[in-house]
């Protein structure tokens, strides 16, 4: 069930058991928090030195209907590491959805082969039309320009282990957020996310033309959020904790010519990033960054700055998908009694996981 509200007005918590997880709006502090508890848990799955079959004979179905790596292998690779099977699609073209199938009768369909169902789809609304059919929990990985509450929760994730690193937490972060903030859902959802804390400072760069929209700045400034808005790094990306770079999302322009006069306007690299911003300042994107030349929004000369945090970002994916699936099948407090060792897990392995991004 959904969080609702008490009498007077303030956010319950969520019933994560058997939930839809579709929006960021779902979530209070409280659920936040209790879902990186779990997610600090999954630490040892996720570095693959343990197992678990706490799922084991639960199925994933993992349904794409736009293009997707990172996010759809995460999603498998969380649901593998409790020991559960996955099934997916990842073509449009290979889907009933060619043959005229509403997504209704999709998901009355797989909802009975699945035990949770990660839906993408380009169109907004989409995976909550879906979710309204199914008969088990659905999973929004992003439905048009909406919403990826998992990427919003992975990111917030990431900005609480890198600020308390140093002995900070998520309230009072200064963030700058750059780059396409019209058409970047990724940055939608975070901003929300943001929302449930306290004392957020927000910098908003982005090229002219790729504003926040209007509605999603007057729900993060109603929030009290102190906001800025810049069209250039040096007036963006000083006195901040975080920068939170993302790519023009070409996809949803009318047209590629459209989308590339934006390239390359508001790149990041090792010069710029030592010359305005502060030694501490963590570097994040949500992947995949554009490395074109002609684009590359986050430059690859600051691949080996110990602040570039856009890979242990993508780690994080795997432990809070993790957590997410335990919360929603109810296995959390049973996951470590499913639990072993993990014997192909030797020194090459070891290895791997030692570097620093």
């Amino acid at each position: 069930m959904e969080s609702g509200r008490d009498s007077r007005g303030e956010r319950q918590g969520l019933d994560f058991v058997g939930s839809h997880i579709l929006s960021v709006g779902q979530f209070s502090r409280t659920d936040v928090e209790r879902l990186f508890k779990v997610a600090d848990s999954m630490e040892p799955y996720v570095t693959r030195r343990r197992t678990s079959r706490a799922l084991q004979g639960a199925i994933l179905a993992n349904l794409f209907f736009e293009p997707s790596t990172r996010t759809r292998i995460s999603f498998g690779t969380a649901f593998n590491r409790l020991g559960g099977s996955v099934r997916e699609t990842s073509e449009i073209g290979t889907s009933s959805v060619v043959k005229g199938e509403s997504l209704a009768d999709s998901a009355r369909v797989i909802s009975g082969y699945g035990d949770v169902i990660v839906i993408r789809h380009p169109l907004e609304g989409s995976v909550a039309e879906f979710a309204a059919a199914s008969r088990v929990p659905v999973v929004n990985a992003g439905d048009g320009a909406n919403e990826h509450p998992t990427q919003a929760l992975l990111d917030l994730y990431t900005i609480r282990k890198e600020v308390q690193a140093r002995g900070s937490g998520i309230d009072g972060v200064r963030i700058a957020v750059i780059g396409d903030l019209k058409y970047g859902r990724a940055v939608h959802s975070l901003l929300k996310m943001l929302s449930l804390f306290d004392a957020v400072q927000v910098h908003l760069v982005s090229p002219p033309g790729l504003e926040l929209p209007k509605d999603i700045l007057a729900g993060v400034r109603e929030r009290g959020f102190k906001t800025r808005t810049a069209h250039s790094l040096p007036d963006g990306i000083q006195n901040v904790d975080v920068c939170y770079v993302t790519r023009t999302q070409e996809e949803r322009f009318s047209s590629v010519e459209e989308a590339r006069q934006y390239r390359g306007l508001l790149r990041l690299d090792k010069a710029s990033y030592l010359r305005y911003c502060e030694p501490h300042t963590v570097i994040m994107h949500p992947l995949p960054r554009d490395s074109r030349p002609e684009a590359g929004e986050l430059s690859d000369d600051l691949d080996t700055h110990p602040n570039l945090a856009a890979f242990r970002q993508a780690d994080n994916g795997v432990a809070i998908r993790m957590a997410l699936f335990a919360l929603v099948l109810g296995v959390e407090k049973e996951m470590h009694s499913y639990s072993l060792p993990s014997v192909w897990f030797r020194s090459m392995a070891a290895k791997a996981h030692s570097v620093t991004y």
